[in-house]
């Protein structure tokens, strides 16, 4: 009795990406700003398919499946064309799904963006930042408080819960807070000296004898503005100690100036 023939193995199903802008940034050199061959488990969805090759759903805007608007739930089959665009970008706007940035812009950061994290206090930003705080207590927050997660981290993007964040590309504090101040818009938004650095709370303007305990003699008498931290009591007032300070708002206020005038003669 002749042997029972196996049938042909099927091939594993396949579709060509190409990512957009910077987008690429996630990618190895050799695939950007390429058409790529990506092979696919079946079944999967659009999302799956795109963060399996490294790039986080947070990044994402506009997704084109065979020059089709598509939904990031959409099943892939095999043999599709997928177009990513980045969320930041032109192309994001033509896409009516895409989640609104909260408003007001407020923030939780990793614990390896402590630097940044002071920085956006000093510019009045809302940022929830704990030192020990670990990804599931990130991703948490950053959900049910509606605010953007900025990390350094990847993988902590790709969690389901996570709807607004950002992989903060800069490794240096000063072009990480530029970064930042331009991917979010944040230009129009800035209230230096209106929260407190160390622990996010509001200032409120004080009164000389609500700071007797907390100022220095020779501050006290030196200066007559005070604010002070509604939530830990922390005494704030310009000084020569606030020099550096001073620098990195001026700097930031310098940046969003020259954007603006370039965005002008656009």
């Amino acid at each position: 009795m002749a042997a029972k023939e196996r049938a042909p193995e099927r091939p594993p199903a396949t579709a060509t990406f190409r990512f957009h802008a910077d987008l690429n940034d996630f990618l190895p050199a050799s695939r950007r700003g390429l058409a790529t061959v990506h092979v696919l488990p079946v079944p999967t969805t659009v999302k799956d398919a795109i963060e399996a090759q490294g790039v986080p759903h947070v990044e994402l805007g506009a997704v084109l499946v065979d020059d089709l608007p598509s939904s990031l739930e959409r099943p892939l089959h095999g043999d599709e064309r997928v177009e990513v665009f980045p969320r930041f970008s032109p192309s994001a706007h033509e896409v009516p799904t895409l989640p609104r940035l909260p408003e007001p812009r407020r923030f939780v950061l990793d614990v390896h963006l402590g630097t940044l994290a002071r920085r956006l206090r000093l510019l009045g930003f809302d940022t929830w930042y704990r030192t020990h705080a670990d990804d599931e207590e990130l991703a948490v927050v950053s959900a049910a408080e509606r605010r953007i997660l900025l990390t350094r981290d990847i993988g902590l993007l790709k969690r389901s819960m996570v709807v607004h964040g950002a992989w903060v590309r800069a490794t240096d504090p000063s072009a990480q807070i530029l970064e930042v101040v331009d991917r979010f818009e944040l230009g129009p938004r800035l209230a230096p000296y209106s929260r407190c650095i160390r622990c996010n709370g509001s200032l409120r303007p004080a009164a000389d004898t609500e700071v007797d305990q907390k100022v220095p003699p020779r501050a006290r008498a030196a200066h007559d503005t005070f604010h002070l931290c509604g939530t830990c009591g922390q005494a704030y007032w310009h000084g020569t100690h606030t020099t550096a300070l001073d620098d990195v708002v001026d700097q930031i206020r310098r940046h969003v100036s020259r954007r603006e005038e370039l965005q002008a003669v656009d």
